[in-house]
């Protein structure tokens, strides 16, 4: 993308000691922002980190003047970050801040009503799912909005039910041009940044047997559906369906281990495949057949601190946040730690800050 004129890249300062990341978002094949914090004598502590070479170096950045948070806080606070270019980009939470200088300065933008719990930018618009949050719970539907990447007011696209679980966990998926989102026991799909969707039904309609709980975007005709049940003692059934017409019709795949709560499903291609699961260790399972076998590529035994923003820049570079900060300052200490695959994700390695 070309830079606003007049406009260099921001240089950036010192990563804050202690910095743990929370969301993370690839502007470019090499060039990554990461929302975070660390610990800090002043209050808000939210912090971001840039790389310019995939994570081999990296520099400080300015961040919004709002604590580190999640949905439901009575505070305002933010939890995630996405860029459309090097340049634009916004942090989301309980509001929406936006930069057209590559994240050297930050200001308020107009945000859609309640909490916005997942945003991505596709086809020249942004799409964000906002849902009605308190004290730490969410309301059993969601909205599905958009506004021109360029600016102007925010449009209402469809209400999205909830099918049993935490919408929170069920985000937009992106890739090739198109977008996809749960809603309820469907698929809702768009291929032109919201301005038309179309529903799809899925096969997984029975809560507590087979219940869609994610999905994943892997190609401009490809779709791959996570669908749970049977679950106990952090054993969950988890099993993969595909659509190569975008959901029109599903085949079934087949199922990961049990081991593990759902986190997501992601894959840069239609045969490898990802899906991120957390109880007693934090896993990362893998197929590199479409689906039809798996084994585990990653394995932390942290007690479960879990995952956020499992996805791929390329059909081989991928990204995850192995146990997201949670809160300003990080008072928890979990991980916040950033990991990288550039083979699809068969294999992972830690980001050294």
């Amino acid at each position: 993308a070309t830079p606003p004129a007049g406009t260099a890249e921001p240089a950036g300062g010192p990563v804050p000691a202690g910095f743990a990341a929370t969301s993370v978002t690839f502007a470019s094949a090499g060039q990554a922002f990461v929302l975070g914090t660390a610990p800090c004598a002043r209050k808000p502590c939210t912090s971001i980190v840039r790389t310019l070479d995939r994570g081999a170096s990296w520099r400080g950045m300015p961040a919004p003047v709002a604590a580190l948070g999640q949905p439901g806080d009575s505070a305002p606070s933010v939890w995630g970050i996405r860029f459309a270019s090097p340049w634009q980009g916004f942090v989301f939470g309980t509001g929406l801040w936006e930069t057209a200088d590559g994240g050297e300065h930050w200001a308020r933008a107009a945000s859609p009503p309640g909490d916005i719990v997942s945003l991505e930018i596709i086809d020249g618009q942004v799409l964000a799912v906002t849902e009605k949050c308190a004290q730490g719970r969410c309301a059993r539907s969601a909205t599905l909005m958009r506004r021109p990447l360029a600016g102007g007011a925010w449009r209402h696209v469809a209400t999205l039910r909830n099918s049993g679980h935490t919408m929170v966990q069920a985000p937009i998926a992106t890739q090739a041009n198109v977008a996809a989102v749960l809603d309820g026991t469907s698929v809702l799909v768009t291929s032109d940044g919201g301005l038309s969707t179309a529903t799809r039904a899925t096969p997984c309609r029975t809560e507590g047997v087979s219940l869609a709980t994610e999905v994943a975007v892997t190609g401009p005709d490809s779709l791959a559906l996570l669908c749970t049940g049977q679950a106990g003692l952090g054993s969950v059934h988890k099993t993969i369906y595909v659509s190569d017409d975008l959901g029109a019709h599903w085949t079934q795949a087949g199922a990961t281990p049990r081991s593990g709560d759902p986190f997501s499903v992601s894959g840069g291609t239609t045969s490898r495949l990802l899906v991120a699961a957390a109880s007693g260790a934090s896993e990362l399972y893998y197929s590199g057949d479409g689906g039809q076998e798996w084994s585990t590529a990653y394995q932390a035994d942290d007690g479960g601190d879990g995952w956020n923003d499992l996805g791929f820049t390329t059909p081989s570079d991928g990204v995850v946040v192995h146990g997201p900060a949670l809160s300003d300052g990080n008072s928890e200490k979990r991980p916040g730690q950033l990991l990288l695959t550039t083979d699809g994700g068969a294999t992972w390695h830690p980001v050294t800050w």
